[in-house]
């Protein structure tokens, strides 16, 4: 068993593309009170600004000349934190097919990682962090007092990423979500630079069965056995709302 921190703690959590690691990493940081940090929104700001700035990440001056021109920052003020490239909010913006197409290519990209896993590390450094990703437990937060590796089957994931991109009016094809999940699983595991795996202290959840709220409850109760002086704030709420 782990120490009993009753002191805030970082969770890593790691997982494939659409196994909804940045709602359970949401819901976690506002039961919890801690910041939540999404790694990989992070990669897809650096996809997006090279996108709209025709930006050749292929040329290694025009990739170093444009990492100098990036700065991203989360907005807290809010329910949800909300990503701002170069001082402007992108949510909206980096779930794009455009985005989801090249967003692996680029996170491959040795200068890109080691760009923002130094960003990443720094946030990290007061504790109460939760940070999803893919190389969270492995790379970016090894000493992550718990971590946790999420898995679903991949119809799953593509009816998940298919009714959050249809919800946010973006026009989708199921077949080709499926594609894209299945491609971003294999660069992801296969890269060199911090491929996507799970860390050996991790502990693992397929979520395929279980509903937004199940999951939730389920981590809560890993983290209090592991941890029994941890502060769960929403603990009451949660336990009235099952009724």
């Amino acid at each position: 068993m782990q120490s009993k921190p009753a002191h805030k703690i970082n969770i890593a959590i790691d997982g494939y593309s659409g196994c909804g690691k940045s709602t359970l990493a949401k819901d976690l940081a506002e039961c919890l009170n801690y910041i939540y940090l999404d790694s990989g929104a992070m990669y897809r700001a650096v996809t997006l600004y090279f996108l709209q700035e025709n930006i050749d990440y292929s040329d290694a001056s025009q990739l170093s000349s444009a990492l100098q021109n990036i700065r991203i920052s989360f907005d807290q003020s809010g329910r949800n934190p909300v990503l701002l490239l170069n001082g402007e909010p992108v949510e909206s913006e980096l779930r794009s097919v455009e985005v989801n197409s090249e967003v692996s290519q680029i996170a491959k990209i040795s200068e890109i990682r080691r760009f923002l896993v130094e960003k990443q590390q720094r946030i990290a450094q007061k504790k109460g962090v939760i940070m999803e990703g893919r190389d969270i437990g492995t790379v970016v937060l090894p000493e992550a007092e718990y971590k946790l590796f999420l898995t679903a089957d991949t119809d799953t994931r593509t009816e998940r990423r298919f009714q959050q991109l249809k919800d946010a009016g973006t026009p989708v094809d199921w077949g080709k979500i499926r594609e894209n999940l299945i491609e971003r699983d294999r660069i992801d595991s296969s890269r060199k630079d911090s491929p996507l795996r799970k860390a050996e202290d991790a502990n693992t959840l397929d979520n395929t069965n279980l509903s937004r709220k199940s999951q939730l409850i389920k981590v809560l109760k890993e983290l209090k056995e592991e941890f029994p002086g941890i502060h769960i704030p929403c603990e009451s709420s949660l336990s009235r709302s099952k009724h």
